[in-house]
């Protein structure tokens, strides 16, 4: 074959390449889903996200605060895609407030109640009591999560009624923004005791789980994710459609929570 049979080839396999390139469909653009989500989910949501980023090409964007807090930026206009609360109280709140697709809600995860300390200060408690509480605390304070509003404060004041020492231990409180903020209380040793959900004690080297309270003294820890009203998309969708699959589940199971 000579030289003028080859440029004539050339020329028309350039030919058929370029229409190719103008009739490819463009490439998938990335999307941004913007969740905000209860301050205890900072670890397994971090994981869950970087893989579905991996996997979509989406970029997931997650605000960390309390449940309550959240709830109310929601309120106020705030952009978020999803939301997922610690309970069903601000769920049910933004629901009743028209900011919640009904349709879309879903339980993640369910989580225990447990009394932390600082490593290696306080053998585990035995006899749960007002008295052996404040043998512990001296002249110090509880660190827990704002009982008035944020989820883990309200399930540790309901477990400490239901032990029937709330009375005297509400006078002794260090409330925070939220349970992680409480948490990092007795990791430093600023409080002698706190009350934060099993997920922040696991494997955490700083802490010792000295008591864990019963199932029944609260009303039950769950996680609910939901999709917010007039936001987000397919991405958003997919992204929820994430959390809810079998994947998530171990990874919320290797940070300790429960599969309530």
């Amino acid at each position: 074959m000579g030289n003028r049979d080859v440029q004539p080839a050339a020329t028309a396999l350039a030919i058929i390449l370029l229409s190719a390139a103008v009739l490819a469909p463009p490439p998938a653009r990335a999307e941004r889903v913007l969740v905000f989500a209860a301050a205890s989910l900072n670890a397994p949501l971090t994981e869950i996200a970087r893989a579905h980023e991996r996997k979509s090409g989406n970029r997931v964007r997650i605000s960390f605060a309390a449940s309550s807090a959240l709830a109310r930026q929601i309120d106020n206009g705030a952009p978020a895609d999803l939301y997922v609360s610690a309970n069903m109280v601000w769920i049910n709140w933004l629901e009743a407030r028209g900011k919640i697709v009904k349709t879309s809600k879903a339980n993640l995860a369910g989580n225990r109640l447990v009394m932390i300390a600082p490593k290696g200060s306080v053998p585990a408690m035995e006899n749960f009591s007002g008295p052996n509480l404040m043998r512990i605390l001296k002249d110090q304070r509880l660190a827990i999560a704002d009982p008035g509003h944020v989820p883990a404060g309200i399930y540790a004041r309901q477990a400490l009624r239901a032990l029937g020492t709330w009375r005297q231990m509400s006078r002794h409180l260090a409330p925070s923004v939220n349970v992680r903020a409480a948490l990092a209380l007795v990791e430093r040793g600023a409080a002698p005791l706190g009350i934060v959900y099993a997920s922040d004690a696991f494997n955490n080297e700083a802490v010792d789980v000295i008591f864990r309270f019963q199932r029944a003294s609260h009303m039950p820890i769950q996680y609910i994710a939901a999709a917010v009203a007039g936001h987000g998309g397919r991405a958003a969708g997919d992204f929820l459609s994430e959390l809810t699959g079998e994947r998530s589940k171990q990874v919320f199971k290797k940070y300790n929570f429960s599969r309530d």
